[in-house]
């Protein structure tokens, strides 16, 4: 929920677009019908925004936008309510109940606002939904609920998400290999929250929170069965399925389940001694950043993944899956400097990751499939072009039914571009490696916007 400058969004009524832009002084909103073509545009002065960072908005009916500014600590939020056709703008602060204790996250939903925090020393998570001006808050209650860590014992709500922090899934892009391999898991659906734990080696403990109602829902998916004990396991869940992996230095498992009936869609099981036939990239694995290096056989891959935190993450597009199998983990060590004044030396912290993975695709059956038209998504395109343009600093993408929109700042021109990127190949086009990009419409310039 770090400060951008850049920020996307769409009316999901009515289909048009807005495109925030601020720095220390303005804030600059640019609408777009849904054919993006400018529409309207208003600048309004920063005020009291200054000092605090950007974590939403909202679109009212009668298509005012709203933004959340939150204080650096939290504890109260600024809501100022944008009117682009008369150009004036009015605010009004939220301050959180006492009981308040963080933000776990935030998302929006038909053109609503939602916070989903930690109260204080209760066995609940509060829901937060900003609309009109308004807050109307759900109260999630898990103290009925049993969890339970890695050897067996019994542990409350409040420890559990203490020490495997939620975090958030955006289905609009790849899940980084970071995200996928980590505890607790948070996805979104049309009035759903759905909430994923793997803390056990035995089972994935699912909830099912009823947005409208405030209702809870647990389930249990139990990992599958094996000879030989996992070193690590970990699910997903996609387009109402749980896809759950299981491994250790012997054999991989991998199980596809419908998340609703919690029955067994699709397995595999491989070994080390097998062949994966399925696989679109190489095996590989990556210490830090350095230059990663391809593991040449299953036996390999399995060897490195074995006491890593394991994830698989699945990005849908179309009728396929795109998966990627992985693990991840970050170690924090220290050494000893002498070229320090004290005659002990200076103790010097550092960190070193691991990571290894690769990718795999799934049909429209769930059924694995050689990518052989190795045709890159618009997704890919997005990034590679982010890649070779390493001086775009401020920007801010969005998914819209097929394809996405990178709204992005030049320095160089000193002006706001809107690019398109769909599925398709890349080629080389005076700089720019996006064969079917568009331009949506005259770059608009702001004066003076500043990155931090």
């Amino acid at each position: 929920m770090g400060k951008t400058q850049i920020l996307n969004a769409e009316d999901e009524k009515t289909k048009d677009i807005y495109v925030f832009t601020w720095d220390n002084k303005n804030v600059n909103i640019l609408k777009y019908n849904p054919s993006l073509f400018l529409a309207n545009q208003f600048t309004d002065s920063i005020k009291h925004e200054t000092s605090r960072d950007l974590i939403g908005y909202s679109i009212s009916d009668d298509k005012k936008p709203s933004l959340y500014w939150s204080s650096r600590d939290y504890k109260n939020i600024l809501i100022t309510t944008y009117n682009p056709d008369n150009k004036t703008s009015e605010s009004l602060k939220f301050d959180f109940p006492k009981n308040h204790d963080y933000i776990i996250n935030c998302f929006q939903q038909l053109n609503k606002f939602y916070i989903l925090a930690k109260e204080k020393d209760f066995e609940h998570l509060l829901l937060y939904k900003f609309e009109d001006g308004k807050c109307e808050i759900k109260m999630f209650d898990f103290s009925s609920f049993i969890f339970k860590n890695e050897r067996n014992v019994q542990i409350s709500f409040n420890a559990l998400i203490k020490y495997f922090p939620i975090n958030k899934v955006d289905p609009n892009i790849y899940a980084p290999i970071e995200l996928a391999s980590s505890t607790s898991k948070m996805y979104v659906v049309p009035d759903h929250i759905i909430l994923t734990f793997d803390n056990t080696l035995t089972k994935t403990q699912a909830f099912d929170l009823t947005i409208k109602t405030g209702d809870i829902k647990e389930k249990t998916f139990d990992f599958p069965a094996s000879e030989n004990p996992s070193r690590t396991t970990n699910s997903f869940y996609s387009d109402n399925k749980l896809f759950q992996i299981k491994a250790n230095k012997e054999f991989l498992l991998f199980e596809i389940k419908d998340f609703e009936s919690g029955k067994g869609i699709k397995n595999y099981s491989f070994s080390k001694n097998d062949t994966i036939p399925f696989m679109n990239s190489p095996f590989v694995m990556q210490i830090d950043n350095n230059t990663p290096r391809q593991l040449k056989t299953t036996e390999k891959f399995l060897k490195n993944i074995n006491g890593l935190p394991a994830g698989v993450s699945v990005f849908r597009n179309n009728k396929n899956s795109f998966i990627t199998f992985s693990g991840f983990g970050e170690y924090s060590d220290f050494y000893f400097s002498f070229s320090a004044a004290d005659d002990f030396g200076e103790r010097v912290p550092y960190s070193l990751s691991k990571a290894v993975y690769f990718d795999a695709m799934l049909n429209e059956n769930l059924n694995f499939t050689r990518d052989f038209q190795t045709r890159p998504l618009a997704i890919d395109n997005l990034f590679y072009f982010l890649n070779n343009n390493k001086d775009i600093r401020l920007y801010d993408s969005l998914r819209l039914q097929n394809y996405y929109v990178l709204s992005y700042y030049d320095s160089t021109s000193q002006q706001f571009i809107m690019r398109r990127f769909t599925d398709g190949p890349m080629m080389e086009d005076n700089g720019n490696p996006i064969m079917n990009k568009s331009q949506f419409s005259k770059p608009f310039s702001f004066g003076s916007i500043k990155p931090n």
